[in-house]
């Protein structure tokens, strides 16, 4: 592997420490991300080939992804390199792999897919490319077209590479709307114009410009514009024509003449889209482009099959995926395939259909983008989405904001024009603006819970909006048409309102309109911010560099203050929360700089943005906190003690603009950029000590102080806002044992939304909480088995009855029939099966009340039968899940839900079988059952287990390790929640409940205290301004806090104290304080036990002496012995090399003890690679067991290892773990001498004692990919997705994930220095 050419003598013995600090991970975590809708402005802007379809924003692509074995599309990357919007992208008809997109800024890009790269750029394209296309027959290469042409041909590669002119495809008369090249007849070529006109050009054939216009445009100049143009698949000269006013044509384009014109229902329709369904011979679709109606049609009729309105805006663009997702067969769930298969399995041929039943119902699934952004992937045959994306914005993202009353709630105002709310813990729209305001540049919220939103408008003025009514109730026309940069409601005087602009005015008034003050600047203002101390106190930024501060309890319209300094226009300023008299202010100089009101003075300037800075945001628990947002596309967060910059934040894929956090979750933030995105991050990584504090239970004033005591230069962390202050204050309300709700009130305050309060809800009902206390938004969550049935109840009647919520239904409330279809579901899958058929029948879907009646009585089933004969009624699918309740197959039916990706179904019908109240039928036991008739309860449990063990496997590979945990508590699985916890990195978390649960998580909760513990032997960044002396203490104190808290902690203690780098007097005092003798008397004990042979013992007390390198040749030659020997097991050798890894690090470089620092290196790396198989990290096995073999090729070392002998290990894993059999591929058998040489292994390997830890790591945010900050791993070479840790050379990274697996089962560095990995 590439990583390992320099891994020889980089450092000098002294730069050891360095080496440390550079190995480190952003501290900054990314928590979710809003991806961006669709543009809606050009026309070529989705594509899909195979199993991925691709949608573009204005400056990115996004590529999702089938996750075959959920069946969901997943967003797979974030493809950025733009800087202009995109203006077409086109799939390569020929490799699924590439994609060619184009844009504003004379750019053509061909990029890998797969590997998330750029393979080719043509710049300065001669004009702006408005539509792209590959050549269908000419290899690699990519056609594109600016408005009136000429057609340029680029090809990418080969000895014909380069850009040529097509000789017949220019001089348009009229502007090119699209281009398509024809799949089969090579060369043949049709534009469709704005005239409504085509041009079609073929080689050795009469070309024909500005043909075929719609016979009512002949002889005027009115355009109608062709929207959309495809070849017929089955023919060489037809073409489907669409035009926006004209409708559609089917054309023939040798003959020029039209074949056919087919009809709509409307006059009104206006066709935007078209795409033929390839599984369908002869079908096509359409989208219309006033409203979401997508139109199903068949060549053979010119009226349409089907119409289905999907949603309310206009379609924009469409694609049919060309082989649709596949179903998992339900042979995994039952391997003989008999009548027990689903009817929808792939093995089963679907049922004969009438010829108008098949024309409605044509196999495919469409890639829909919508006019408002959305996107999504419609199956037809089911008439159902299979993925959803609604509602994302399309353009810049200005501001963002929480509501004050409610931390999930996050509104965002945008260039497109709308403000947008969003429930940050699904990510998902909640409201939206009516639109057409232009650009909207701010917003702010009303005070408390008012429910209103002040909006700013770059040409309408301002306005408030009233967020559940949905309707603008005030506007503001101060300003003109001048454009507002900022608006700002008071929160401490709920009537007074702020507004900026480019008029040079910022103008104080009331809500209903009343101007209070008019404050006249320089030149525009762009910023203003209300001070959180004084209601009477405003600040604002200038374009003539100054920051100003008025009082408005005078009447004078001067400033009380001008501050100077900013060397370029001032835009944003920001009133600490926490520290009276200070306020920030960000500019176009790129910096930051700190005022102090009472001094008159910049108290500091932060230098760092590389570019004008916008996001402004301090933290409200530490006061010294300030995070900025720039157009260098960074987020920074500072020190303002001492301007020391902790973190950089890359991951925006433009501008940044827009930051904030609620003040009871103060380290979960919000960000917003020009990339159309916004992202969620956790800054809680930056306070771990003070999460440290409070799990130890070390005393208040370690976790809470006062403002001066916290700004103070090189104090650690304290928590100085109302939101800690709040919790100290119940905790001492509290008699008996407060821990428990000390642990779970500062969780929830430090965790981001995704799961932590819904985690210790499940917590509170296995402690055996009263369920009165549960919070209301419970049965929104993952909850607790005994809940389900009864809360889905209430659900189902809720329902039924059609109650609104208190501001109606919000985005897409559904209609009273959709009600009651969901309610009867509901009802369905509780067992209550006559409930369901009389729903049924009043939504007069008979059939299927029918097909269930005879589970409730013969005499029932004949009475719906009577009522029959009055309605008639279309089918509908899904039908085997009536059949399935009605007969009590539950197991049929949990296996076609989960073959579908429907856990949360499966587990609904399971755990109501649990509860008995779905019966086994006589009908559905077979002959060869025993039990039949008898009780299931056992089978049925075991099933339960088993969906929500999958259920948490989703969660967890969706980068949601805390939902996952939440699944398995709610089955009373502790060792398993618990598990996920650790496996997602989120060690706090696990501690905080493993203390809370205690019994069954002890286990796990004392080696979440190990991992966090050992982050703390080099947690240094924490305390970027202290000295390294000072640091180590801290670490070391809090190392050893944490260890206190495992009962049987000698051992850990040793480890600690070993590995301390301080001097002896330190070392001494640490030694005391662990309750160990000091050193000297530690070297007198390793004497003593070497002389008795008590190999442990003497290793142990080498490493606690002043000489600690003594214990590397003992514990080596004791390891090489036993591997020397055949009947060697990895718990034989386990315990002495993990002791010797902990010697310290400065004694371990040592030119001295490099050859046994070599033999140890070798040694950890390959029981590393045994450990890694036996937790089945198989994403790191292959490189652990090259760095061994690396290490031994280039290492003068004596151990009982060959490289052969790791060559045959690895390739007999291989063989016998990852060479499975797929449907498409079969596999070759590992040979007899690699299953011997697997089964040694095995054997060796043994069980992994820590239960529910099998499997790979994976951390929250594993699942969103990177937009600009793209990484390439030094041990897979793929692309990182997910969080980065570098090593200690500061340039090479591995994923997060790879990361915390390689450092639990090998401590070293993948570079071979002896330095440790410490990613936790």
């Amino acid at each position: 592997m590439a990583w390992m050419t320099y891994i020889s003598h980089w450092f000098d013995e002294d730069d050891w420490y360095e080496g440390q600090q550079r190995a480190t991970m952003s501290r900054v975590k990314q928590v979710g991300l809003l991806a961006a809708g669709c543009q809606p402005w050009n026309k070529d802007v989705c594509a899909a080939s195979g199993d991925r379809f691709a949608y573009c924003a204005t400056l990115a692509i996004y590529i999702y992804q089938l996750d075959h074995r959920y069946n969901e599309f997943k967003l797979q990357a974030i493809m950025s390199e733009h800087k202009k919007t995109i203006t077409a992208i086109s799939w390569c008809p020929h490799n699924p792999d590439v994609i060619a997109s184009a844009s504003a800024d004379s750019l053509v890009i061909i990029w890998n897919v797969t590997e998330q790269k750029v393979v080719a750029k043509l710049e300065n394209t001669k004009g702006i490319p408005a539509s792209l296309s590959w050549c269908w027959n000419a290899g690699d290469a990519v056609a594109f077209v600016s408005h009136r042409g000429p057609l340029y041909i680029w090809t990418i590669s080969g000895p014909d590479s380069g850009v040529t002119v097509h000789r017949e495809a220019h001089s348009f008369l009229s502007d090119i709307s699209l281009f398509r090249w024809h799949p089969k007849k090579k060369g043949k070529v049709v534009f469709g114009h704005t005239d409504g006109s085509l041009s079609i050009f073929q080689p050795g054939s009469k070309n024909h410009k500005h043909v075929l216009r719609p016979e009512s445009l002949e002889g005027t100049d009115e355009e109608d514009p062709v929207t959309a143009l495809e070849w017929d698949p089955l023919s060489t000269d037809y073409l489907l024509v669409a035009n926006l006013h004209n409708g559609i044509r089917l054309v023939d384009s040798e003959s020029l003449s039209c074949i056919t014109t087919f009809n709509f229902p409307s006059a009104a329709a206006s066709v935007q889209c078209l795409a033929w369904v390839s599984s369908a011979p002869g079908m096509f679709i359409t989208g219309d482009s006033q409203v979401g109606v997508l139109r199903i049609w068949n060549v053979s009729r010119t009226t349409p099959i089907d119409n289905f309105k999907l949603k309310k805006t206009g379609f924009h663009g469409l694609h049919v995926l060309s082989s649709p997702p596949k179903k998992k067969s339900s042979s995994s769930q039952n391997p003989t395939k008999n009548h027990h298969t689903s009817s929808t399995s792939e093995a089963v041929p679907p049922p004969t259909l009438t010829q108008n039943q098949a024309f409605s119902l044509p196999p495919g699934h469409a890639v829909c983008c919508f006019m408002d952004g959305g996107v999504g992937l419609y199956d037809m045959g089911a008439k159902k989405w299979d993925f959803l994306r609604d509602l994302g914005h399309v353009e810049t993202i200005f501001d963002c904001k929480f509501k004050p009353d409610n931390p999930d709630l996050l509104a965002t105002a945008s260039f497109d024009g709308t403000i947008k709310v969003w429930d940050v813990n699904t990510l998902t729209a909640v409201y939206t603006s009516p639109g057409n305001e232009g650009v909207i540049y701010s917003l702010s919220w009303a005070p408390g819970d008012l429910n209103c939103i002040a909006g700013a408008t770059s040409r309408n003025g301002g306005f408030i909006w009233d967020v559940p009514k949905g309707k603008m109730i005030t506007r503001f026309s101060e300003h003109g048409k001048n454009g507002i940069f900022c608006i700002a409601w008071s929160h401490k005087d709920s009537k007074r309102i702020a507004t900026c602009s480019s008029d040079g005015f910022c103008i104080i008034r009331t809500i209903d309109g009343k101007v209070l003050h008019k404050y006249k600047h320089p030149a525009a203002v762009f910023g203003c911010d209300w001070s959180q101390n004084n209601k009477d106190m405003i600040a604002t930024g200038c374009e003539d560099k100054n920051v100003r501060v008025y009082y408005l309890a005078t009447s004078s319209d001067q400033p009380l203050k001008v501050f100077t300094g900013h060397t370029a226009k001032v835009f944003h300023v920001r009133w600490s929360p926490l520290r009276e008299g200070i306020l920030c202010s960000g500019s176009d100089d790129g910096t930051v700089r700190i005022w102090d009101y009472t001094q008159d003075a910049c108290i500091n300037v932060l230098s760092g943005h590389t570019a004008p800075v916008r996001g402004l945001m301090w933290n409200p628990e530490i006061p010294y906190l300030l995070i900025s947002g720039s157009w260098d596309y960074t987020i920074r967060v500072w020190d303002t003690r001492d301007g020391t910059c902790l973190d950089t934040v890359y991951d925006h894929g433009a501008d940044v603009y827009g930051l904030t956090c609620h003040p009871s979750r103060p380290f979960t933030m919000a960000s917003c950029s020009r990339d159309s995105t916004v992202r969620l991050w956790s800054l809680t990584p930056l306070i771990n000590p003070l999460q440290i504090n409070i799990l130890a239970d070390r005393c208040w004033d370690d976790i809470i102080g006062n403002t001066d005591r916290a700004v103070e230069s090189g104090a650690p962390p304290l928590l100085c806002g109302k939101v800690s202050r709040d919790i100290k204050q119940e905790v001492e309300k509290l008699t008996g044992n407060p821990q428990g709700k000390k642990l779970r009130w500062f969780s929830e305050c430090f965790s981001p939304p995704g799961g932590s309060k819904n985690l210790w809800d499940l917590v509170a009902v296995i402690k055996g909480q009263d369920d009165s206390l549960l919070p209301q938004n419970y049965c929104k969550g993952i909850m607790h088995m005994k809940h389900l049935i009864r809360f889905r109840m209430s659900k189902a009647q809720e329902l039924t009855t059609v109650k609104m919520s208190k501001f109606g239904g919000g985005i897409g409330a559904p209609s009273k029939e959709e009600r009651l279809k969901e309610a009867a579901e509901i009802h369905l899958r509780l067992g209550q099966i006559q409930r369901y058929c009389e729903l049924m029948v009043e939504l007069g879907e008979w059939d299927k009340a029918l097909s269930v009646a005879p589970g409730v009585s013969m005499k029932y089933w004949r009475k719906l039968m009577q009522r029959r004969a009055d309605q008639l009624i279309q089918e509908e699918n899904d039908d085997v899940i009536p059949y399935c309740i009605a007969i009590g197959d539950v197991k049929k039916l949990v296996s076609f839900f989960t073959s579908r990706g429907q856990l949360k179904e499966a587990l609904l019908v399971t755990q109501a079988a649990c509860e008995g109240n779905i019966q086994m039928s006589p009908l559905s036991t077979t002959s060869g059952c025993s039990n039949a008739g008898g009780d299931n309860t056992d089978d049925y449990n075991e099933l339960l287990h088993k969906v929500s063990k999958e259920l948490a496997e989703w969660y967890f590979q969706d980068g949601h390790a805390v939902l996952a945990a939440c699944c398995h508590l709610a089955v009373e699985n502790i060792e398993l929640a618990m598990a996920n916890l650790i496996r997602g990195n989120e060690l706090e978390l696990a501690i905080c409940v493993g203390t809370v649960l205690g019994g069954s998580a002890a286990q796990a909760t004392h080696y979440a205290l190990e991992l966090l513990a050992r982050k703390c032997m080099t947690v240094t960044t924490c305390f970027p301004s202290l000295g390294y002396s000072v640091i180590f203490c801290l670490c070391r104190d809090l190392a050893a806090d944490l260890l206190m808290m495992i009962p049987d902690n000698k051992l850990q203690l040793v480890k600690l104290c070993a590995f301390y780098p301080g001097c002896i007097a330190e070392i001494n005092d640490l030694h005391e304080k662990c309750n160990l003798p000091d050193v000297e008397e530690c070297m007198r004990l390793a004497e003593t036990m070497q002389a008795d042979g008590d190999i442990f013992e003497t290793i142990k007390y080498y490493l606690l002496s002043t000489e600690p390198e003594k214990a590397l040749p003992i514990g080596i030659q004791y390891v090489k012995e036993q591997l020397c020997g055949s009947d060697w097991t990895l718990d034989s050798v386990c315990p002495y090399l993990d002791l010797l890894s902990y010697v310290r690090t400065e004694r371990l470089v040592l030119h001295k003890c490099s050859e046994f620092r070599n033999e140890l290196l070798i040694l950890c790396g390959y029981i590393g690679a045994l450990l890694a198989i036996r937790r089945q990290y198989n994403s790191i096995v292959p490189a652990l067991y090259e760095y061994t073999s690396q290490l031994l090729k280039r290492r003068e070392v004596s151990v009982p290892l060959k490289i052969e002998q790791l060559s045959e290990e690895l390739d007999a894993w291989r063989a016998c773990t990852l060479n499975k059999p797929t449907d498409e591929l079969p596999c070759t058998p590992p040979s007899e001498s690699q299953r011997m040489v697997y089964s040694i292994l095995i054997s060796r390997i043994q069980e992994e004692p820590l239960k529910g830890m099998v499997g790979p790591d994976y951390v929250t945010g594993s699942n969103l990919p990177s937009h600009s900050d793209v990484h390439i791993s030094c041990l897979t070479g793929l692309r990182i997705q997910g969080p980065v840790f570098f090593l200690e050379d500061g340039k090479s990274a591995v994923s997060l994930n790879d990361a915390l697996m390689w450092a639990k089962v090998n401590p070293f560095s993948p570079l071979g220095t002896g330095i440790r990995l410490n990613p936790f």
